[in-house]
């Protein structure tokens, strides 16, 4: 049996009462990540007496969340996101709601991987119908597609938020642990032989023409965490960011991302997919330039609309900071 069959078949389904807090997830993260010995390998894969990489085979689900109460929250984010003040809950609010019980599903003690170090390097969102304030919501959180990669093992965290019966979003965070390697001769089971997408090396990015120039001040990451509850250090502390080898405090990834949809508008429609892939960290304080550009047609849909991408560099050094695409369903 490989680990993937292990972590994917008849996953148990755990009802919470609530969902949890950051404050105090990041604490035991931070408890379970020391106790998590780790063996590193030059070639990614398990060495002898190295812990089992296996997934917890659970579906963590909170009902009956109530979004009446949202309001000022909801506006603050939309303020600081550059969002349209409504009553609609956008994607990146939705992943805010929902990322506090992915992130317990993260610090269970059965979690093979340490949250600390644990590296975000793409989400995948699909928005199937608006969610508004004052619907009554069911979040779903699980971890699946445990994966050999180049550079250690990639897992992602899913969650979906319903409402009504209906799902409305689900969201896909793909982290990568540095360092760590399946047990010899197992294989996720959708990962083919071949290279994985997410390992081939990448084209050398040309900056377009920008379309935007973000100046982000030295606060954006207490902002941002005060909002959504992540206070990981490397994002409000200076001595955090040290610590863990960034010369300042970063803009959250997500922060970004959200940031280049809502520059997207009203165009992404009701129902859309958006995409987000994350390399060099923002430093703050400092300046992104942005381009948001209508995607090509390819002509397999004639009529239908291609959709946005978008991309975020340093304006001196020219990295490429986050990319991705905005489109509607």
């Amino acid at each position: 049996m490989t680990a993937a069959t292990h972590e994917t078949r008849n996953p148990r389904l755990v009802t919470l009462p609530s969902l949890p807090g950051l404050g105090g997830l990041y604490a035991k993260g931070v408890a379970s990540s020391g106790r998590i010995a780790v063996t590193r390998s030059p070639v990614g894969r398990a060495l002898p007496g190295t812990r089992d990489v296996v997934l917890p085979s659970v579906v963590y689900r909170v009902t009956d969340v109530p979004t009446s109460g949202v309001t000022e929250h909801l506006t603050d984010y939309q303020r600081l996101i550059g969002e349209r003040v409504c009553d609609t809950l956008p994607a990146g609010y939705l992943h805010v709601l929902a990322f506090p019980l992915a992130t317990a599903l993260m610090v269970r003690g059965d979690f093979p991987l340490p949250l600390l170090g644990l590296v975000h390097v793409s989400n995948a969102v699909s928005v199937h119908r608006p969610v508004q304030v004052g619907d009554v919501l069911e979040v779903r959180a699980t971890a699946q597609d445990l994966r050999a990669h180049r550079r250690g093992v990639q897992v992602d965290l899913v969650t979906e938020v319903s409402t009504g019966g209906e799902l409305a979003y689900r969201g896909v965070s793909t982290y990568l642990a540095k360092g760590f390697g399946l047990p010899s001769g197992e294989r996720a089971a959708d990962e083919a032989p071949p290279q994985r997408i997410d390992e081939a090396p990448r084209e050398e990015f040309v900056p377009p023409v920008p379309t935007a120039r973000w100046e982000l001040g030295s606060g954006v990451g207490r902002a941002y965490g005060a909002i959504s509850g992540d206070r990981n250090p490397i994002h409000t502390s200076a001595l955090g960011a040290k610590a863990f080898g960034f010369p300042r405090t970063i803009a959250h990834g997500m922060y970004t991302a959200a940031r280049a949809l809502a520059e997207v508008g009203a165009a992404r429609g009701d129902a859309y997919d958006w995409t987000v892939e994350f390399e060099k960290p923002v430093l703050l304080p400092g300046t992104v330039q942005v381009a948001i550009t209508r995607a090509p047609d390819d002509g397999a849909h004639p009529g239908t609309d291609a959709g946005f991408t978008y991309v975020g560099w340093n304006g001196k050094s020219g990295k490429r900071h986050f990319s991705g695409t905005v489109t509607p369903r």
